[in-house]
């Protein structure tokens, strides 16, 4: 009786293995099926769901999201490596590779979808495209490429562009201060850890390594450079720092319960699809620029109002830079305004940028001239 118990035991639970292994093999080859669909859904997907979740740079949990994606992403690169090893000097294990890659693409794709939100909020388009054009491609060569991902260099390449991305704004946030040499500061931390991460490879997976290191090494080289370069030219957004609203109106004023109030002409609703505001100024009269910049927590500097007049051949010709105080911590960002008399008919902007000339946003605006004040609305700015 118990030897007969004991086989119809044995016998359920290699039924209930054998059904698991069968049900694994079904999502397998239903998600190789549906692979590419899946793959355009968890793009846009993620993507939306980290623009609307995602909102301090500053945050524990923002941060350990990114912390988490980066460790999980490096231990399927280490496992795939020594996988790699194993299968030059025994069976292959295709499963296990696949499952690897498949988990290691997903939490790329979140890990690029954060910092491409983060970067994106945190700079003006038209300025620091060159840098935004390198995260999306990666980020869309992560849900086109995954045949790349068996190559070393490839994997190396993706994890050591977000490890830098992720320094350049997490240093800041810790040392509480920006500049030049923090950005120094953050390549070297950047290829500190990319050195640790090396060592741990060459302790688990030396052989696949050694194969790909060639490669890999050019590949951390070059992005390192750049990186540097595109920072440099002010072609990197200025992260940590954000824009967080900004506008121009004909007068503004600190309330007592701090609030500010912003007078401005009514736009109407055809307003929100100008590419540039219109702006009625009789002669002589001042114009205003409000901007709410968010900083991180005790990280206190300082920004720049450039206001700007296009004059034909010459282009943008700078008429003032304004230098304003910045203190951080508030979640809304801190709010501050300059103000520009003299203000001549034609084609203005506002640049909102750091000391060192990165460009947070800009106000477009077009100055016509007017003979008596245009009706005006009062928006508060709390």
């Amino acid at each position: 009786m118990l030897k007969t118990g004991s086989k119809a035991a044995m016998s359920g639970t290699a039924m209930k293995t054998f059904a698991g292994v069968r049900m694994l093999r079904n999502i397998r080859n239903w998600y190789v099926r549906f692979d590419r669909p899946i793959s355009s859904a968890s793009l846009v997907g993620g993507f939306v769901f980290d623009a609307l979740t995602l909102h301090r740079v500053d945050t524990f949990w923002e941060n350990f999201w990114v912390v988490v994606h980066l460790l999980v992403v490096a231990a399927c690169i280490v496992l795939i490596s020594r996988q790699e090893n194993q299968n030059a000097a025994g069976p292959d294990s295709p499963k296990l590779r696949f499952w690897l890659i498949t988990l290691m693409q997903f939490f790329f794709g979140g890990l690029l979808s954060t910092l491409l939100v983060f970067y994106f909020r945190s700079g003006s388009l038209s300025a620091s495209w060159p840098f935004f054009l390198i995260l999306a491609v990666a980020f869309i060569a992560n849900e086109a490429l995954k045949k790349y991902y068996v190559r070393l260099g490839f994997q190396i390449s993706l994890f050591y562009l977000s490890l830098f991305c992720f320094a350049i704004f997490i240093v800041p946030v810790i040392v509480h201060a920006i500049g030049p040499l923090i950005f120094i500061l953050s390549g070297l931390v950047s290829l500190a850890l990319m050195r640790l991460f090396v060592f741990v490879m060459k302790v688990v997976a030396k052989e696949n390594l050694e194969r790909g290191k060639k490669e890999f090494t050019l590949a951390i080289c070059s992005i390192f450079l750049a990186i540097n370069l595109l920072y440099f030219l002010n072609l990197i957004p200025p992260i940590p720092l954000s824009l967080m609203d900004a506008a121009v109106g004909h007068s503004i004023t600190h309330e007592a319960n701090g609030d500010y109030a912003l007078q401005s002409e009514d736009r109407g609703w055809l307003g929100f699809f100008r590419l540039a505001e219109v702006v009625h100024v009789p002669s002589g009269a001042p114009l205003y620029a409000y901007s709410a910049v968010f900083s991180p927590t005790r990280l206190n500097t300082r920004i720049i109002h450039e206001w700007q007049h296009y004059e034909g051949n010459r282009g943008w010709v700078t008429a003032d830079r304004i230098d304003l105080s910045l203190l951080g911590g508030r979640g809304g960002g801190y709010r501050t305004y300059s103000m520009k008399s003299q203000v001549t008919p034609g084609a203005w902007r506002v640049n909102v940028e750091t000391p060192g000339g990165a460009v947070l946003g800009r106000l477009r605006f077009n100055v016509l001239a007017a003979t008596s004040p245009p009706p005006l609305k009062t928006e508060l700015k709390d």
